[in-house]
Parts: structure tokens; sequence; C-alpha cells
């Protein structure tokens, strides 16, 4: 049997069984395992159906070939051999496509993110381009369909954001989004210039999977609450209430704060969030690490501060240090349209896992 058949069947037979386990009362009364499943059966559901057309046309090619050894009719036999043809091209166009259907996915793909962008080196011009990062970015993720909601935020004080960070739902978000994290730099004249002369600055950016309760466990007694009021805007609510919520997590040290609810719950629900996010985070970035240093990685290597891409605004460029691409359509780019170097940077990564498993 085709060795791509004999993997694809393999992944056959699980789909099959989480197929029978998804409708079984017991599971379907375990709430997170039965979540688990679905979202596994809807992957390989994909798999499944391909498997399906590929054992179809290598049967296919198997029966021509048997017809041409047999029949003696020529115009049945060119008919035949015609069809062959036709059935060897397709099969070499969905060899590649399982290939790439094969390649490990990180089982952080499908996962929603939060996003945390915060000015670096540059004083208030790093701050006004986190505002215009985050602005790319919402465009970006409006097109794709994609719900955001902005978790906490401080304002620069000549416009922008010292920081700002906020959540992404949608499909398969971080498996478009992880690219993202790293340092991006400006490299343009600021609107404070009296000089015109051009200037860089820096920003961060972080991508990290939504961690559910399930992925992660935080026991009470480590967390330390603390509430205050909220510095943003607000008028006398601001003034009245202490609503905004500090969350410390005694083992690790990592704080967390929201102020953008209203309410102190709404807050409380949302610092927990991205506590859980950030702990998650630790250990992905750990696996990556291992992995990059596997694959020689030059897509995710899990540093948040290695510098990613430049923004050039005198030579109107994008370039992505990581694929070394550059692309001189910085004026789009900055409205949303940054495909082209997300699928340069999917391509570049899904080339390494090929060549790493052909090397395995």
């Amino acid at each position: 049997m085709n060795d791509l058949l004999k993997k694809l069947e393999q992944i056959n037979l699980r789909f099959e069984l989480v197929s029978e386990q998804i409708t079984d009362p017991e599971v379907v009364s375990d709430m997170n395992r039965y979540v688990k499943l679905n979202k596994e059966y809807k992957e390989l559901q994909v798999i499944h159906e391909v498997y399906k057309k590929y054992k179809n046309v290598i049967g296919n090619i198997e029966s021509s070939k048997e017809i041409i050894k047999t029949e003696t009719d020529k115009e049945f036999l060119e008919m035949a051999k015609s069809e062959l043809d036709s059935l060897i091209q397709e099969k070499n166009k969905m060899d590649e496509e399982v290939k790439l259907l094969l390649i490990p996915k990180d089982e952080e793909d499908s996962k929603n993110v939060i996003v945390e962008i915060r000015a670096g080196t540059g004083g208030d011009e790093a701050s006004i381009f986190v505002g215009d990062l985050y602005r790319m970015y919402s465009k970006y993720m409006d097109k794709r369909g994609w719900r955001t909601e902005v978790l906490n935020l401080n304002e620069g004080t000549a416009g922008g954001y010292k920081e700002i960070s906020f959540s992404v739902e949608g499909d398969s978000v971080y498996g478009v989004l992880k690219f993202e994290s790293g340092v991006h730099r400006v490299q343009r004249v600021p609107a404070t210039e009296s000089q015109g002369r051009v200037h860089t600055s820096a920003v961060t950016v972080a991508v990290l999977p939504e961690a559910e309760e399930v992925d992660i466990e935080i026991r009470k007694d480590d967390i330390k609450k603390d509430t205050f009021r909220s510095s943003g805007a607000g008028g006398q609510h601001v003034n009245k209430t202490e609503s905004a919520v500090r969350l410390t997590h005694i083992p690790t040290g990592v704080v967390v704060e929201c102020q953008e609810g209203r309410s102190q719950i709404k807050n409380m629900e949302i610092a927990m969030k991205v506590l859980r996010t950030r702990l998650y985070e630790a250990e992905v970035i750990k696996r990556e690490k291992e992995r990059a240093a596997e694959r020689k990685s030059q897509v995710s290597t899990g540093d948040r501060s290695a510098k990613i891409r430049t923004y050039n605004y005198p030579q109107g460029r994008v370039t992505d240090h990581r694929i070394g691409l550059t692309l001189y359509n910085l004026g789009s780019a900055m409205e949303g349209d940054i495909d082209d170097i997300i699928n340069g940077l999917k391509i570049a990564e899904n080339t390494e896992k090929l060549q790493a498993g052909l090397t395995e």
C-alpha cells in the first residue's frame, strides 16, 4: 500500500473511534472530555474526506492498469490509458496536498489568543506605533471575521498606548497570529521631529494561546488579589468604585491587571483568563524553544525579544527578517493587508516541518 495512504488510514481509524465516542452518553455527560473530542472530530473530519478521495483515486488507478493489461479492444484501451494519465496527474497533485495535511499541527494552533502590545525604545513615538499596530491588527481581524475585545490598556501621553492587550476569538487564531510575537521596529520621522530626521523605535508583541481551565489548574491559595480604582476614562464611576483588579500568582510572581470592565466581577473573570494564559504560555515557549533547537527554526523560536520585522516609512517597505521577505506595500499593510507576510511565514514553517519529517 502507498505510504501516504497508510498514514491516512491510521488517522481514519482514529476518526472512526472519535465518531463513536462523541455519541457515547458517558462522554456527552463529561463536558470537558466532550469538548476536546468534538474539537478533534472536526479536525480529523477534514483528513477523513481527503482519505476517501485519495483512496478512490488510487483504487481507480489500479483498476485502469488491470484493464490495460487485459483489454483487447483498441478504442476501449485508448480510453483506459487516457483515464490512467488523468488519474496519475490527480494523484500527484493530491500527494502534495496529503503531505501538507499530514504535517503535525501544534496543539495550540486551534486556540483563541490574547495579544499584548507594549512600547519599547522610542518614547512617545513607540507608544504611537503601538496604536498603529493595534489598528493594523484590528483591521486584519475584521477581514477574517474574528471577534476582539480589549482587556487592558494604558494610554500614551502623546497618543497611542504604552501598552494594550486584547483577546481574539475565531477559527485557528493562534495558528495564524503566532508568527507576530517578537520585536517590531519602526523607522520614520516622528510628528514631533522638527529637523525631519528618521527615528527608530521598537514595540514588542506577544501572542499568547488562550488557556482554558482544563489546560492549567490554579490553586486559589496561590493567588493574591488586590482591588483599586480605574485610572482610565469613566467619569464619576472611576472615582467612586474600586472595580480594577490586580492578581499576583505567588509561586511564579506573575502579575496581571484588568480595569476595562465596569464591574469588579467582570474584571476578575478577565484577569483570571489572562493569568491562566500567561502561565500556560511559559510552557508553550519552553516547547517552542525545544522544537526550534531541534530543527533550527528561523520562524518560531519562542524568543519574544527577537527583532522580527521592520516597518520603514521613508521607503514604504515592510521587511520580515526571519524569512528575508521585503514588500513595498507599507500603506496597505498598515490597513491590515498582511496576508502575504503571514502566508510566507506559514510556508516557511511547513517547509521546516516537512524537512524535519524527512530526516527523522
